[in-house]
């Protein structure tokens, strides 16, 4: 069986999966996932037949919004899981969390992020996924970075515009460089990465021989490479084969109104264990919490199933 995380069933069952976890729950489920050795995290993974969640934007719900501190400790509290953050560029230079290319979905402000100064973005408001204005503002990247450190390990999803090397540069600056997974979309990109800084954990699109064949010939390590598949259908036969040759398999239940996240939740049949069955090590959702409650009972482990490789 798949594993993740042993959750409190009794704490958590009631709860649904986009609700903020109560004060008195997140003393008993808070779990940080901070290994010290992220290839040795994901070979062990792989070896053992575990499966990790990892919370898209951080993992918004009601009262929290995406690309927040707040959010992610939400998150923790909910479930270990890597987060997956958004990394934009303002007008003087400085990289904040930042999924659009403009303000106004996300925040109380409205125009382009790369038309404001740092100190004009830190100044507006969040808002949850409802458009209610919260008491919290975007980060910076270092600011996440910082806060990162012995808690979680954070997906950087880079965003157009923004520069590899700048985004490399703040990770080095932050020593947190063993605790960030790079998120590319492509063999041309993670190459690039891979050039810039050998010692990255990096994600990159995965569909054939050939994509590997391509970071092969590159000389890419791929004990650090972790193979994205999509979000259409799990790949057994690619997923085995991927796992042969010591590379991690990533799959998105996450997205828009078709997504397998929306009919797991349409269908109260949620199938995430089912996924993580064809050999899937991380899964991309979000509805955090609900993926770890059905992978850890499903998982048939006495513990935190994955966290056994978090040492």
């Amino acid at each position: 069986m798949r594993a993740v995380f042993l959750l409190y069933a009794l704490a958590l069952a009631a709860c649904n999966e986009q609700q903020p976890v109560s004060a008195a729950e997140s003393a008993v489920v808070a779990q940080s996932l901070a290994p010290s050795d992220l290839p040795a995290f994901f070979d062990c993974l792989r070896d053992r037949g575990q499966t990790v969640i990892a919370a898209h934007r951080g993992g918004p719900a009601p009262g929290f919004a995406e690309n927040a501190i707040p959010t992610f400790e939400n998150t923790l509290r909910g479930a270990p899981a890597l987060l997956e953050i958004d990394i934009s560029e303002t007008r003087d230079g400085a990289l904040v969390l930042m999924h659009d290319d403009a303000l106004d979905r996300t925040t109380n402000g409205e125009g382009a992020v790369r038309d404001r100064a740092l100190a004009e973005i830190q100044a507006l408001q969040l808002e949850d996924n409802d458009g209610r204005a919260l008491d919290a503002h975007p980060p910076t990247l270092r600011e996440a970075l910082d806060w990162a450190a012995d808690r979680a390990i954070l997906e950087l999803d880079v965003k157009r515009g923004v520069s590899y090397e700048d985004v490399v540069a703040e990770v080095r600056a932050a020593n947190a460089a063993d605790r960030v997974i790079f998120i590319t979309y492509s063999t041309a990109a993670a190459i690039r990465v891979h050039r810039l800084t050998p010692e990255l954990m990096i994600s990159t699109t995965i569909e054939s021989e050939a994509d590997l064949s391509a970071l092969q010939n590159a000389r890419v390590d791929l004990s650090r490479i972790l193979a994205w598949t999509g979000t259409e259908e799990p790949n057994s036969a690619l997923n085995a084969a991927l796992a042969e040759r010591g590379i991690e398999v990533l799959f998105g239940t996450l997205g828009g109104r078709g997504s397998w996240d929306n009919r797991f939740a349409a269908s109260g049949d949620d199938r995430y264990a089912e996924f993580a069955e064809a050999g899937i090590h991380v899964i991309a959702t979000d509805r955090p919490a609900a993926a770890a409650r059905d992978l850890d009972a499903a998982d048939g482990v006495d513990g935190f199933g994955a966290m056994l490789c978090a040492r």
